[in-house]
């Protein structure tokens, strides 16, 4: 990759380029693969008012219109597959299996689904009470949407937040991070190619300690009607406090402390090899990956034993997953560190990470994590996971409530009226009996409850989530 590249912003089909920049550090190397454009208050109110200018047009277009350019966007980036993987391994540290197999895939399934329900977008017409009254209720666009998505799968929530927006026919900005400017870049470039006015998807990045500002200017400004966040918790409770001042509707996916119970009657080579997928895909580094394995205390050694050769039949390379920075690495590391120190023992891994060229960390599972350990309650959102033991059914459905986040669990039982019984136990967004808990597809919202978020994408609940309704009453 040539270090001159300089990944532009998308603002009203122009790509823009000016002299406040940043390096882009690559987790492979240590070191930068290319600089990013780092939009300014004034760049981000130029993407909001091209949005809104181009509103009008967009919104009258009919569904066949968007259909065909999701569509064409779809099979551009299917096409291009090999080059958008290659900036996602390079900006984040992501495996060419897990580019590939997942988060691709994923993105491009999203988009075309997506344009499968743009014709179910219509109204109704309830009957009123009145004699000689008819009524009708709309469902229309917002006007210009706003997203802020993460880089740990940015194709997936780019596709996700930008394609719904011009789905239900609003415009929108969407605010990559820092991290993976260029994935989110060749989203824009993608829907360009397809066909998309100008205008209507605007793609910017920052600096992060220019965020807060570029955010603000954009949430307050009039002509943004709708909000959509995927991140942190800390980070989601801040923008939700500007969102409230600026009485803004705000759709929020964040973080979870996700967990797999798995009961005395499992299929214990099935759990084994879908908890250690849960916790190690992507480097751990999804939303929905497991961060607690609850085993019933009878089958504790049968499970170590079951993942320990799981293990041993997927270890072969000794390519170690990246994490996404140095920071997260050592932050990983500190988190390890602590649990040791408060008693914690490693079933498999090291207690103390190699010093290897870039972000690589070794794969490590705890048990005996102390309650007064950081890792007992924080995501490690990484790869690392920790093991408890349970006796009962209700204390593992205690431990699994307990936490303030509620987003994704697994249940592993071959008993599925107990599986749908503690599935219904568990303050989630989504439980799932007999699989891991990082399971997004497009036909099922998507989202958590409590400190996890609220609102959902995917589906038709995330189409409903970008619209708005608008009665109408006239005399017959």
């Amino acid at each position: 990759m040539a270090s001159n590249i300089v990944v532009p912003l998308l603002i009203n089909g122009e790509e823009v380029t000016h002299s406040s920049t940043y390096d882009v550090k690559s987790p492979l190397t240590n070191t930068s693969c290319w600089a990013a454009t780092s939009a300014s208050p004034d760049d981000a109110l130029a993407a909001v008012s091209a949005a809104q200018a181009v509103f009008p047009s967009w919104s009258a277009t009919k569904p066949n219109v968007r259909i065909a350019i999701l569509l064409k966007a779809a099979a551009i980036m299917e096409a291009n597959m090999e080059e958008y993987a290659g900036y996602l391994t390079m900006e984040m540290g992501a495996n060419v299996e897990a580019a590939y197999s997942f988060v691709l895939p994923l993105a491009i399934d999203m988009c075309r689904n997506i344009a499968g329900r743009i014709l179910g977008i219509c109204g109704s017409v309830p009957v009123v009470q009145k004699e000689g009254q008819s009524a009708m209720v709309l469902r229309e666009p917002y006007g210009v949407c706003f997203g802020i998505v993460p880089w740990n799968a940015p194709y997936v929530f780019g596709i996700r937040s930008a394609a719904t927006a011009i789905a239900t026919g609003n415009t929108t900005v969407l605010k990559g991070s820092e991290l993976t400017p260029r994935c989110y870049w060749a989203i824009g470039k993608a829907f360009a190619e397809a066909g998309l006015p100008a205008g209507v998807l605007n793609i910017i990045s920052c600096r992060p300690e220019d965020a807060p500002q570029v955010v603000n200017a954009i949430i307050e400004h009039a002509a943004v009607r709708k909000i959509n966040f995927t991140g942190s918790a800390s980070t989601g409770r801040k923008i939700g406090r500007v969102c409230g001042e600026n009485l803004k509707p705000c759709l929020m996916e964040l973080g979870g402390k996700n967990a797999a119970i798995v009961c005395e009657d499992a299929d214990l080579n099935k759990a084994a090899e879908e908890c250690i997928a849960g916790a190690f895909l992507n480097a751990g580094q999804i939303c929905m990956s497991t961060d607690r394995i609850l085993v019933h205390e009878a089958i504790l050694p049968g499970l170590l034993e079951a993942m320990k050769t799981q293990l041993a039949a997927s270890a072969t390379s000794k390519d170690l997953p990246n994490v996404v920075s140095s920071a997260s690495k050592d932050r990983l590391s500190a988190l390890i560190a602590d649990a040791l120190s408060h008693g914690a023992e490693i079933i498999s891994g090291v207690d103390t990470q190699p010093d290897t060229p870039g972000t690589s960390f070794v794969p490590t599972i705890l048990s005996k994590v102390s309650p007064s350990s950081t890792l007992h309650a924080q995501e490690a959102f990484g790869p690392l996971v920790a093991i408890s033991t349970f006796a009962t059914e209700d204390q593992a459905v205690d431990m699994v409530n307990w936490t303030e986040y509620g987003l994704h669990a697994a249940v592993f039982t071959q008993d599925l009226r107990r599986g749908l019984r503690i599935a219904k136990r568990l303050q989630v967004g989504a439980c799932h009996i007999n699989s891991m808990t990082v399971h997004d597809e497009p036909a099922l919202p998507m989202g958590g409850v409590k400190s996890s978020g609220w609102g959902r994408f995917n589906g038709e609940e995330g189409l409903e989530d970008f619209l708005i309704r608008r009665v109408v009453t006239w005399d017959d």
